[in-house]
């Protein structure tokens, strides 16, 4: 999510200078990983940054964000064409926080505007028409559909924190799930529907955490760590069979999720049941990716794959 923290150095001189002489360019590769062999593809490559991919309910192309627009990115294509969403004359600038709803009818997103500069979330149909704004208050970012559809997930800067709330479909205030963590973001709801699990540093470090789905409670007593290693872990997404957890982990002592550095890791574990249990967290891949490589998110319908983005950085202009 852009802008919520200020960017962090990435920790090697030679990125540094480049810092200094200009900024950074990456090149992006949308990439599709197969679960089953393990296997990687490309399958789109530009000298831009292209961010958090969503796999279309129908399987048929990928939903990413670039240059404050989004585009379609066919699955079956050898050399995808990317295919710009017509979203009004509402003058929105996208950021990497959006997704289609369970039934593929509904596209929620988050975007700045003429009347706002920061963040609000905003739904539109399927093909991006007749959006509309869900969140007044701003920075609001999209994060999450409700299994039943008839709520947003979404994170919202109240009062200089970053906290949890919900937004019904239909309209209406949003009603706050967490008050205690210094900084709490990536709500997804669990596959049976009765969990939302998010990243927080309540703990110190950054950790998967779960609440249910109605909120934490008083004092978010009934919030639980579901992850404690020392990695820092951020958007953990479900596979839709309700198998996997996917999550993307940044190198210990990462502070925030801003920056794009080496030594990302996409990491696989079973999806956590009522009770919480010590878990086996397999790395999947290590690689050069950070902000916008999941954000949301981009498992496809069949839970067979997921997609996510690779950077690799570029001399400044």
């Amino acid at each position: 999510m852009l802008g919520r923290r200020t960017m962090k150095l990435f920790g090697s001189f030679v990125f540094l200078a480049l810092a200094l002489m200009g900024q950074q360019r990456y090149r992006s590769k949308v990439t599709i990983y197969d679960l089953e062999t393990r296997t990687k593809r490309v399958l789109y490559k530009a000298d831009a940054v292209v961010e958090a991919p969503n796999w279309s309910r129908d399987g048929k192309f990928l939903l990413v964000n670039t240059g404050g627009s989004l585009y379609r990115l066919l699955v079956d294509v050898a050399e995808p064409a990317p295919d710009k969403i017509d979203l009004g004359p509402g003058g929105y600038r996208c950021n990497n926080d959006h997704d289609y709803s369970r039934d593929g009818t509904w596209l929620a997103f988050s975007a700045s505007s003429p009347s706002s500069r920061p963040s609000q979330v905003y739904l539109a149909k399927a093909d991006g028409s007749g959006a509309k704004l869900m969140t007044t208050a701003a920075p609001s970012y999209f994060h999450g559909w409700s299994r039943d559809g008839k709520w947003l997930a979404i994170v919202g800067q109240r009062n200089d924190k970053f906290e949890l709330y919900r937004v019904p479909l239909g309209g209406g205030p949003e009603q706050r799930l967490t008050s205690t963590g210094g900084y709490d973001d990536g709500p997804e709801y669990s596959p049976d529907g009765k969990w939302i699990y998010f990243n927080s540093n309540r703990s110190g470090g950054w950790d998967i955490w779960r609440l249910p789905i109605a909120g934490a409670g008083p004092g978010d007593r009934k919030a639980e760590r579901v992850t404690s290693d020392e990695l820092e872990d951020w958007f953990p997404h479900f596979s839709p069979d309700g198998k996997w957890m996917l999550i993307l982990s940044f190198p210990k002592g990462t502070e925030g999720h801003n920056g794009r550095m080496d030594g990302m890791s996409l990491r696989l574990m079973s999806t956590p049941g009522k009770k919480l249990k010590p878990a086996t967290i397999e790395t999947l891949m290590r690689f050069f990716g950070g902000q916008g490589s999941i954000n949301v998110n981009s498992w496809s319908p069949d839970s067979k794959r997921f997609a996510f983005v690779a950077y690799e950085p570029l001399a400044p202009e």
